[in-house]
Order: structure tokens, then C-alpha cells, then sequence
């Protein structure tokens, strides 16, 4: 008979499932079943028993009781309520069910779409920090990268190479110039010049008169020293130079060697002077003039005393830079000119001599003198 009263609003989803060509027991359908029951299972046209099979899992999978011949054709019909949520089972999408583009930003989690946004900007605006690194070594193309790229200080040009602390410096380094004094003046530090190296030397003392016609009393020799010294930031020093001790022609006093100096402010460097020789009479011992004292350097080469006794002229008023000249005295048979008495080179003592001898006017000391070696 007819169906009676409120006309009951309901529909279905029927899926289809078909095998051919199968030797499998095991079947997984695109669909969870509810039950045995919503399926109908036929192979070859004949519909089978719900004992004749099994369902379980997400998707279902259908396991027959006996496997499928080659010959079989397996067909499964399920009728599924619409409504009946049907979840796919975990893992079961593949790639090849999602249509392209199908999945958007929304769909992503937020962390994901934050580090594609990094990732992104990294590549577009070519910024990068810290080492760059891949799946394979990542290469940068021969001639890439320019000065232009490089955070150097300092200027880059033809005449500067890139040092280990990332500067520009200048490639013109070691000995640049040299400075000579030869008289008192004004050291300015060139432009590019960062060290010196200068040599002072003071001045050598008179020739002293001996009485007694014994002593020459010959001059000593001017101090010596050396100083290695940055002058980055030095603009300028006081040079000194000594003057020589002049010579004197009769029982005068004898003149000392005035001293040689470097003063820039903060380092002084000094070379002395020898101190005036003596012209007392002494019977033994040191007679003439000590060398000068030098300080401040390096090096301190202090000058070389004189000494004379009744079998000899005078000898050792010697500087690093000079000798003194030759004393003279009445009993030798060569008497020698101003000329030679005076000290030689710059720092050396002049010679000695005695009231008897030819020659009436003893040696001058030789000047000092500043040597300035300048370094880039």
C-alpha cells in the first residue's frame, strides 16, 4: 500500500565502488561505511552475505572471505544518510585529491605564514645577516661583489690596501723622507707619515790649554741617542743643536759643547753636550774633557772622554758620529794646523794643546746634529 501521512524528507548518498582484474582480499573504499549492512557487495552479479565479509577502518576497507580470482568482478554500493558526516581517515588525502591553489593563506597556520613573509622579504629586499647557508653550498658569482659592497673605513684608491682591521690604509709604508738639523728648528710631521726614527747627537767641547807644557787637554766627545717613536698624533717638535766648544789660545777657559735635543711636548730626547776639559796640571789620571751625557732615546750613547798623559797627544774625545781632532804638544816634532785640531764629523772634542806649541789656538768641538728618519 501507499505511504500514509507527513511526507518524511530524507535523502541519501550512494557511492559506488568497482573491482576488476583483482587477486586481492582486501579492498579500501573512497567512503566510511556505517555498518555491513549499508553495503551491497556482489562479485560477478551474485550480491553476498554479510558473512561472507568484513569492514573496518577510515576510509572503510572491505576484507572478503575468500580473495578475488582475476576473472572477478567486485562492485560495492554503499548508501550513506546525508547528514552522516563522512571523515576521511588519518593520512588518507593525497595530494593528488587537492585541486591546485585549493589551500590558502587562511588555511595555514599563523607561524608558517610569518616565516614565508621573512623568507620572503629576505629574497625581494636582498638584505641578509649572519652566514648563508643550504641544502648545497651556496657560491657568490666571480666579480659579484665590488668595493662599493664592502663597510670599510678609510678611503679605497690606487694608493690604499685593505687592512685586517677592515681600514683602507695607505700602501706606501716604510721610509718615506729624511730631515736633517744642522741648526735649531722646527720638526713639522709630514702629511701620511706615522713614525720616526731620530738620531741625536750633542756637540764636542773645546780644546783646553795645559801650562805645563805636558797635557794637551783635548775635548770631549757630544752624547748619542736613538729613539723609534709614533707620531701620529705629533704635528710638530723643538729641534736643538748643540754648537761646539770653540777653541782658546792661550790659559782661557775652555768652552763646553752645547746639547742636542728632540722636545715634542711629551717625549725629549737628548744628546748632551761635552762638558769644558780642564786646564789644571795633574801629575796622573784623567785629564781633558768627559764625554756628554745622552738620555730619553732608545739607545744612549754617552760621548767619549779625553785623556792625555806626559808620552802622548790627547785621544777618545769621540762621539757616535764623530772624532776629535789632534792635540798638540811642544815636544812633539810634528805640530799640527787648527785645521786638524779641530773636531771632526758632528759631536767629535777638539784637540788640546800646550803653551809651547806651534799652533796657538786649541781645536773647536764639532757641532751636534738632529737626524730625523720618517716612516708611512
Amino acid at each position: 500500500m501507499s505511504y500514509l501521512g507527513k511526507t518524511q524528507l530524507k535523502s541519501s548518498d550512494i557511492q559506488r565502488f568497482d573491482v576488476t582484474s583483482s587477486t586481492s582480499a582486501t579492498h579500501v573504499l573512497g567512503w566510511t561505511a556505517p555498518n555491513e549492512q549499508s553495503l551491497i557487495i556482489t562479485i560477478n552479479g551474485v550480491k553476498q552475505q554479510d558473512d561472507a565479509y568484513s569492514i573496518a577502518g577510515s576510509p572503510t576497507t572491505v576484507t572478503l572471505t575468500d580473495a578475488l580470482v582475476s576473472t572477478d568482478k567486485l562492485e560495492v554500493v554503499g548508501i550513506v544518510d546525508v547528514g552522516t558526516m563522512n571523515v576521511p581517515g588519518v593520512g588518507s588525502v593525497q595530494t593528488d585529491q587537492l585541486a591546485d591553489d585549493a589551500v590558502t593563506a587562511d588555511k595555514l597556520a599563523n607561524s608558517i605564514n610569518t616565516e614565508i613573509a621573512a623568507n620572503t622579504a629576505k629574497v625581494t629586499n636582498a638584505t641578509h645577516t649572519g652566514d648563508v647557508t643550504g641544502a648545497t653550498a651556496l657560491t657568490i658569482a666571480v666579480d659579484a661583489v665590488d668595493i662599493a659592497m664592502l663597510s670599510a673605513t678609510g678611503t679605497a684608491d690606487a694608493t690604499t690596501f685593505l687592512r685586517g682591521d677592515n681600514a683602507w690604509a695607505s700602501a706606501a709604508a716604510g721610509l718615506n723622507s729624511v730631515q736633517t738639523f744642522t741648526s735649531s728648528g722646527t720638526w713639522t710631521r709630514p702629511a701620511g707619515i706615522t713614525k720616526v726614527i731620530m738620531e741625536v747627537q750633542g756637540a764636542g767641547a773645546g780644546g783646553g790649554h795645559d801650562a805645563t807644557l805636558v797635557y794637551c787637554r783635548n775635548g770631549g766627545g757630544g752624547g748619542y741617542a736613538k729613539k723609534f717613536l709614533d707620531v701620529s698624533s705629533i704635528t710638530s717638535s723643538t729641534i736643538t743643536v748643540g754648537t761646539g766648544g770653540a777653541g782658546i789660545a792661550s790659559a782661557g777657559t775652555p768652552t763646553a759643547g752645547g746639547d742636542s735635543s728632540w722636545a715634542d711636548g711629551t717625549n725629549t730626547i737628548t744628546g748632551g753636550g761635552s762638558p769644558a776639559s780642564s786646564n789644571s796640571s795633574s801629575a796622573s789620571g784623567f785629564r781633558g774633557g768627559a764625554g756628554g751625557v745622552a738620555s730619553g732615546g732608545d739607545i744612549n750613547i754617552d760621548g767619549g772622554g779625553s785623556f792625555s798623559d806626559v808620552s802622548d797627544s790627547g785621544s777618545f774625545g769621540m762621539s757616535v758620529l764623530g772624532q776629535e781632532g789632534f792635540g798638540a804638544r811642544n815636544s812633539l816634532s810634528y805640530q799640527p794646523t787648527t785645521a786638524l785640531m779641530n773636531g771632526v764629523g758632528y759631536g767629535g772634542g777638539g784637540g788640546g794643546r800646550t803653551s809651547g806649541a806651534a799652533s796657538p789656538t786649541s781645536g773647536a768641538g764639532a757641532n751636534g746634529v738632529v737626524i730625523v728618519w720618517e716612516y708611512k
